[in-house]
């Protein structure tokens, strides 16, 4: 066999291997505690806006996935006969049980994102950063880097870090390229603290 068939071949199999096999190895995936559908509380029959469940403190800082008293507003008892109506009041709502949701946008503590600034300053939509997710009629699968123990969403879903959405990955070059995009010229200690 001519060596250069024996390099491309072994360019191939390795690009192969880091393109399908690595990303095999490197994440886990698990599913949601509960079946959940956005479009059910947020679509015609919900109303709902994100910003009833989704709140951020007196200093804009957003306090995340909502508690579970903020869904005993609502769900004291079940609303319906699913098994996820049965099991959130059943198992976190009566006992007073936060529910264990993964989360897919979790950033490193060092990174503070202030969501109010974005949303009340920035006139940006959620959906902007967390694209159809709002709308969804499931939670798709969280995918947690083995190592970082990071979603893969901060990363993006395709492993060379190229995006085909603008919302997908939440890495800190989409930050500092929005922001130049928007005159923005903020320090590090900005985001960094």
């Amino acid at each position: 066999m001519k060596p250069y068939l024996v390099l491309i071949a072994g360019i191939l199999f390795g690009a192969i291997i880091g393109w399908f096999a690595f990303p095999a190895i490197l994440y886990h995936s698990s599913d949601q505690p509960l079946h959940f559908s956005h479009n059910t509380h947020t679509g015609e029959s919900g109303g709902m806006a994100c910003t009833d469940c989704h709140t951020t403190n007196e200093t804009g800082r957003f306090q995340g996935i909502p508690s579970v008293i903020k869904c005993a507003e609502c769900h004291a008892s079940p609303i319906g006969e699913s098994v996820s109506e049965k099991q959130l009041v059943e198992h976190y709502i009566t006992p007073n049980v936060e529910i264990p949701w993964l989360v897919y946008s979790r950033q490193p503590d060092n990174a503070y994102f202030p969501h109010a600034a974005h949303v009340t300053l920035g006139k940006m939509k959620c959906e902007d950063c967390h694209g159809p997710h709002g709308s969804s009629d499931t939670l798709r699968i969280h995918y947690t880097n083995r190592i970082s123990g990071y979603s893969r969403d901060v990363w993006g879903a395709n492993i060379s870090g190229f995006s085909s959405n603008r919302w997908e990955g939440m890495k800190m070059d989409k930050c500092v390229r929005c922001h130049g995009d928007n005159n923005r010229r903020d320090g590090c200690v900005s985001c960094h603290k």
